[in-house]
């Protein structure tokens, strides 16, 4: 039998998903198992983030959200939260460079304004100088809850309904679209989630209603490119239906 690893090369580029989502998962307990505080396992977590969008931007992804942090772990120890804000802009400050080199545009989605200002800055900085280029779109979803978006965006369409903008009847899916966060990305076609669990954890529940799961026994410091190599072929091997039969696509 072949012990043979995957790689890029091994990919049909014909059919690669569009839009890549990933909820990292497993950076603290990928510490604890090593005796460290959940803190080294969030400085190790950088380089699979590297590794990960370098691999996506070599075969040509268009679209690759990260779940960074969520409006959730602001509840975590505060110490590190504030390691983790330090870590963002120092990765934000380090990997610019990559990015342009590397034609990467830097997008990001949530409640941005609730960030330390250093953070806040620094990504601000990064999304402008990164704005021009036409490669991969790379969206951090920063301070990021799906509930909160749409509670968003029913709130920011209901004032429109209630000042003649927007007429009830005419409500559809572009105009819930358009109200998003993710207002110029397509819909998920693939999420990956690390570390074991099979949750969603509140992460972009309306862009992924007809996305393909994957879901790894692999923590988030240990996600490398045969991982996401394994992920995108299990994709390309399903049917993907929305709601047709099998007949009906062929």
């Amino acid at each position: 039998m072949s012990n043979k690893t995957n790689s890029l090369a091994d990919l049909n580029q014909e059919k690669l998903p569009k839009h890549i989502a990933v909820i990292m998962d497993g950076n603290g307990r990928w510490a604890k198992q090593r005796g460290k505080l959940r803190v080294f396992g969030h400085q190790n977590g950088v380089e699979a983030v590297r590794q990960t969008v370098e691999n996506c931007a070599k075969i040509k992804i268009d679209f690759l959200t990260l779940y960074a942090f969520s409006t959730e772990n602001w509840n975590r120890p505060k110490v590190e939260v504030q390691t983790l804000m330090k870590l963002l802009v120092s990765s934000l400050r380090k990997e610019l460079k990559t990015l342009n080199k590397n034609n990467i545009r830097l997008n990001a989605i949530g409640n941005i304004d609730s960030l330390p200002k250093k953070a806040h800055d620094e990504l601000k900085e990064v999304i402008s100088k990164t704005k021009n280029n036409t490669g991969m779109t790379l969206t951090l979803a920063l301070s990021y809850g799906s509930r909160e978006e749409l509670k968003t965006a029913i709130k920011a369409i209901s004032i429109k309904v209630k000042n003649n903008i927007i007429s009830p009847e005419n409500i559809d899916e572009t105009i819930i679209n358009t109200h998003l966060y993710t207002h110029d990305l397509p819909d998920v076609d693939l999420l990956i989630r690390t570390s074991g669990e099979h949750r969603i954890s509140n992460f972009l529940l309306w862009q992924i209603a007809y996305a393909e799961l994957y879901f790894i026994d692999v923590f988030w410091p240990d996600f490398s490119e045969h991982h996401l190599v394994d992920a995108i072929m299990n994709y390309q091997n399903r049917e993907r239906r929305f709601g047709k039969t099998s007949e009906q696509l062929n």
